[in-house]
């Protein structure tokens, strides 16, 4: 039962952080926003780089990306709490029934894997160049990946 427990609870904890980090980004929007006009345009990368024809320097486009990461941010967030509710209905359960119930909150896991790793490490880190504006965000992306990943690893894990 320890385990379980154990699972319920860091799968609460990431998801109450995936759905602060949404919070945060809609109550304080502009601090992020500038972070990701900065990144798609590219402003910050020293001139004369060969990938300069990578960046995109439209604020509606900015806007719209930015509005797409809050969106991934809640729905992961929401998916792992849905799930979380959905473990503790079934925590006394024979396994077979915990093991089901496990699938939103991993759904929702992935999801947030998914942004941080595609999303941030990917197009920000890599396409963007996001390493060379001197901001240290691939770290901090890396930080909700290792958690996000390691949860789901964690919780994945079947029940006997």
């Amino acid at each position: 039962m320890l385990i379980r427990f154990s699972k319920i609870l860091l799968t609460a904890a990431l998801g109450i952080l995936i759905l602060l980090v949404a919070i945060n980004n809609v109550t304080d929007y502009d601090t992020n926003y500038q972070v990701v006009s900065h990144v798609m345009s590219m402003d910050q990368v020293p001139a004369g780089s060969p990938l300069e024809w990578r960046a995109i320097a439209n604020p509606t486009l900015h806007r719209l990306l930015y509005g797409f990461i809050i969106a991934v941010e809640f729905a992961a967030g929401a998916l792992i709490v849905a799930g979380v509710w959905r473990l503790l209905f079934v925590r006394h359960a024979e396994a077979a029934l915990f093991n089901a119930a496990k699938d939103v909150a991993i759904a929702g896991l992935a999801l947030a894997v998914g942004l941080y790793l595609f999303g941030f490490m990917a197009v920000g880190g890599e396409w963007f160049q996001m390493w060379r504006a001197g901001a240290d965000l691939q770290q901090a992306a890396f930080r909700f990946i290792g958690c996000a990943a390691l949860v789901m690893l964690f919780l994945g894990q079947p029940d006997a």
